[in-house]
């Protein structure tokens, strides 16, 4: 609480004003940043929103959609962006260049990578080892073919073996439609879903999942400005409070979520978007690790093989450290973020 000073208390001894103070102490602004626009996968912050849960915390948080995860960084390295939820395997190699702030994650949201090749059974690919002799379709910017060298490594395939085909990111899913490729890579709670939209049937699709074939990968993740995070630590432990309680109401109904998801959407479909959240939380969210360890974590051992694993596709100037890209000390405590309280 603020004290007023007795200039500012008209009638009042000096004695009295210093007794007297303000109403609840005003809400700190955070600018979140999403690295892309709204769906299912953004549940947890909207219902955050929606829930009041960040404005219990003493936060006024406004909400900006970014061109990308490599666009939500920079907003967050040069300081117009406060917290926004970006890929951490982007945020690696960001770190890897010349003069890079010291962004960090602070909050792990997929606890695995969303990262998948997204096939056609027709085109006879039904597994990883199938890929060998086809033409998969890669658009630019894509994450997923940056794990792709050392995937296919640890799975005895040949990347040369395998054709790659710049596309647009705009007609990823359109090209697999027509058979103009044999596969894709994307993320799989979005190409997937939008092909099945598109009228491909489910049982032509198959969705090779990068973390079924070794790839240790975490995937989103909260990033922080430095500068905001040292002058407003707690500001940062009570935005991810509030997160945590998102996603918890967020699991507990996700009908419900996906209703407050529709509202701040353009357009959208609510049974795809449903879909689109149910897949994020079985494949990347609720993992075996989330289950045994709660939310938000990276487990240091992992995030170095992760490292590891992009130095096949990048040769890094100095190769970083679990600790120059995750920070846990905002992190909740862990009792406040094991998963079995998410279902009380």
């Amino acid at each position: 609480m603020a004290t007023l000073s007795a200039a500012n208390v008209a009638g009042l001894s000096l004695a009295a004003a210093q007794n007297v103070t303000d109403g609840p102490a005003a809400a700190t602004p955070i600018r979140l940043t999403l690295d892309r626009p709204i769906d299912g996968a953004a549940a947890p912050f909207v219902v955050a929103t929606t829930k009041g849960y960040f404005r219990s915390e003493a936060l006024s948080v406004t909400t900006h959609i970014a061109k990308g995860t490599n666009d939500a960084i920079a907003r967050v390295a040069q300081g117009t962006s406060d917290i926004a939820l970006a890929d951490i395997n982007a945020l690696i190699r960001f770190r890897d260049a010349p003069n890079a702030p010291a962004v960090k994650a602070v909050f792990v949201l997929f606890n695995t990578a969303p990262y998948a090749i997204i096939a056609r059974k027709s085109r006879g690919i039904a597994t990883l080892s199938d890929m060998t002799g086809k033409t998969l379709g890669v658009a630019t910017d894509d994450l997923s073919i940056r794990l792709w060298p050392a995937v296919a490594e640890r799975n005895g395939i040949a990347p040369a073996t395998v054709k790659q085909q710049p596309i647009g990111a705009a007609v990823r899913e359109p090209m697999l439609a027509a058979g103009q490729v044999d596969a894709v890579t994307g993320f799989s709670y979005l190409s997937a879903v939008n092909l099945r939209d598109r009228g491909i049937p489910a049982d032509d699709l198959t969705v090779l999942r990068f973390a079924d074939y070794g790839c240790p990968a975490y995937g989103a993740a909260l990033i922080v400005n430095p500068k905001f995070g040292a002058e407003h630590p707690e500001a940062v432990r009570a935005f991810l409070r509030a997160t945590v309680k998102g996603l918890r109401q967020t699991i507990k109904n996700p009908g419900a979520a996906i209703d407050a998801v529709m509202t701040q959407m353009n357009s959208g479909e609510r049974p795809l978007e449903l879909e689109r959240l149910r897949i994020v939380l079985r494949d990347n969210i609720l993992t075996n690790d989330v289950r045994r360890n709660g939310f938000g974590g990276a487990d240091t051992t992992r995030l170095n093989q992760s490292i590891t694993a992009l130095a096949h596709d990048r040769k890094f100037r100095e190769k970083p450290l679990a600790s120059d890209i995750f920070d846990p000390s905002f992190l909740p405590p862990a009792t406040e973020r094991q998963f079995e309280q998410a279902t009380k």
